[in-house]
């Protein structure tokens, strides 16, 4: 960050009084920005025994398979803008229920929620992020095109849970892939 969003000035970047970390200090007006974490949230849709996913029309990843998700906007919560995320991809009405993963990704500043939900009928289709929609039985999942670490691992989560007859809450944290 180079400059104030409040009044356009320079920052500087240093501890504020009171902190312990660095901030974007605007000398000017004296607005201190702080920068946490993005949410990304999504929903893990059953219709039986298959899974929604979408394939991404959109950088990064395009082309690979996911969750229908994204990120949350400001005045919603997590739940609302899982069910707007599954809507806006694919094009799909659900009934949302637990939450099923939370997922710490540190090295990119972003929390990763999956909720569990119920496709309400088959009428889905792509939506402007994705490329096609289709529900997917265990067996059929594309293990290697799935876009992202975090979806694949709310994925083993949902199946491994599935087969032992328990339903958990799953919390992680993924970090960096490693260098080949």
């Amino acid at each position: 960050m180079k400059f104030c969003s409040s009044c356009g000035a320079a920052v500087d970047l240093r501890i504020p009084p009171g902190d312990a970390l660095p901030r974007h200090v605007c000398d000017n007006c004296g607005t201190i920005h702080y920068q946490n974490p993005k949410l990304v949230v999504g929903a893990l849709a059953e219709w039986g025994d298959r899974i929604l996913l979408c394939r991404r029309a959109i950088e990064p990843c395009y082309g690979k398979w996911t969750l229908p998700a994204g990120f949350m906007e400001n005045n919603e919560t997590t739940a609302q803008g899982a069910v707007r995320e599954t809507l806006e991809e694919a094009c799909a009405r659900i009934e949302l229920g637990e939450m099923f993963t939370l997922i710490d990704v540190p090295h990119i500043s972003q929390v990763h929620i999956v909720y569990r939900a119920r496709l309400l009928d088959l009428d889905f289709r792509p939506g402007e992020e994705s490329l096609e929609v289709a529900l997917f039985e265990e067996a059929d999942i594309p293990w290697d095109d799935i876009a992202f670490r975090t979806i694949a691992l709310s994925l083993r989560h949902f199946f491994e849970d599935r087969r032992s007859g328990k339903w958990s809450f799953h919390t992680g944290s993924i970090g960096p892939a490693p260098k080949t």
